[in-house]
């Protein structure tokens, strides 16, 4: 497993490794022992998995509040997705920043997102499936979004969403002032 630096501080790409032969491959997803010697949250209580059935489908941008802040590793098992993290934590050096990075069933990366980051995905092929492993349980009352399209963030999107849910379109522009991550 080896860790790629991101521009933002605590966050990472990570290469699972794939072991590849005649019969396909072999690839360790989670390794507590590997994320403790790297200092990363290894305590992972859901798996969770998301399909999107239609190319451009976005979700997000999404993050809890304290006490039910989420760290996340995020990896793309079919399709391609546009993944995309903004650092929300107001003491960080790289608060009201974002990275993004293709996760596809090809390249095999894997995005770990630090707690006090939102995060967000584009699917970039139909039948688009991730999984993540999230170190907090959902808290629907601490939950918060960002609007996907916030000028102050100019997240370059591959395109305009031909899906988005109400509840994501409605979020509210990011106000650094007034975060509370």
């Amino acid at each position: 497993m080896q860790l790629i630096d991101t521009p933002l501080e605590g966050s990472f790409l990570i290469d699972p490794w794939k072991k590849k032969d005649d019969r396909g491959f072999f690839s360790r997803l989670l390794c507590t022992d590997a994320f403790k010697e790297n200092g990363l949250e290894d305590n992972f209580v859901q798996v969770n998995h998301s399909f999107s059935k239609t190319a451009g489908t976005l979700r997000g941008l999404h993050y809890q509040l304290p006490p039910f802040e989420e760290t996340k590793v995020v990896k793309c098992v079919r399709g391609s997705i546009f993944d995309v993290i903004v650092d929300v934590r107001p003491y960080s050096k790289t608060f009201g920043k974002h990275f993004s990075a293709r996760l596809d069933e090809e390249n095999g990366l894997m995005m770990y997102v630090p707690k006090g980051f939102a995060h967000g995905f584009y699917s970039l092929e139909p039948n688009t499936e991730i999984i993540y492993f999230v170190s907090q349980f959902y808290a629907p009352e601490h939950e918060r979004g960002i609007r996907w399209n916030d000028p102050m963030l100019s997240i370059e999107w591959p395109g305009k969403p031909a899906v988005l849910s109400e509840k994501d379109a409605s979020h509210p522009n990011f106000k650094a002032e007034t975060q509370t991550v």
